[in-house]
């Protein structure tokens, strides 16, 4: 009985074939590793159901950042980026609302809990942490899912938020156009960092 030749030279292509075969599967699983995920594409709507108009307005250029390690996920929306039907309403907002040349900035800061990479799939989620409106920081807390689709990751959520909690006042002259309390729908496709 001959002992097999384990030299380098003589096993290369069985080297490679396991390399190849090594390296099929990492590329497979490179999603479970990736730990830093930005939003790539986002969409940030609100929606104010008033008695005599109803309020919506878009904005799609919203900075995210999802650690899928730390399970924690902040954003930063520009005020001014939101969009409306009517250029007289995003001039109100803007000017007597939101005071976006004071307070040019929202944001979210918290962490994820009920979501697991390694699961896939739709997963419903909970996100805790602190949202800063209109000079205003609060604890909120909000429900929606997460779906792990390829390399990519999808959060979607729609929660409320109370105008009187971030000391923005209606003025009473239009006191009937604005809820006291917003829709918003956040929706983020995130792409490795």
């Amino acid at each position: 009985m001959t002992k097999p030749d384990l030299r380098m030279k003589d096993n290369f292509p069985l080297l490679k074939i396991l390399f190849l075969i090594l390296f099929g599967f990492l590329a497979d699983t490179r999603i479970v590793a990736q730990v830093r995920f930005y939003a790539e594409t986002s969409d940030v709507k609100f929606f104010s159901d008033g008695i005599i108009e109803d309020i919506s307005a878009e904005n799609k250029n919203v900075t995210s950042i999802f650690d899928v390690r730390k399970n924690e996920i902040a954003f930063l929306i520009k005020v001014r980026d939101f969009e409306f039907e009517k250029k007289l309403m995003q001039v109100h907002f803007n000017e007597k609302f939101l005071e976006s040349d004071k307070y040019p900035k929202a944001t979210f800061v918290g962490n994820l809990i009920g979501f697991d990479i390694q699961k896939g799939g739709i997963q419903k989620v909970k996100a805790d942490g602190r949202l800063f409106i209109h000079g205003v920081t609060r604890d909120a807390s909000m429900t929606g899912t997460v779906e792990v689709k390829g390399r990519n990751v999808i959060m979607k959520s729609k929660f409320k938020v109370k105008l009187a909690d971030y000391n923005i006042t209606i003025p009473q002259v239009v006191w009937q156009n604005i809820s006291e309390e917003v829709e918003v729908t956040v929706e983020f496709l995130y792409s490795p960092l």
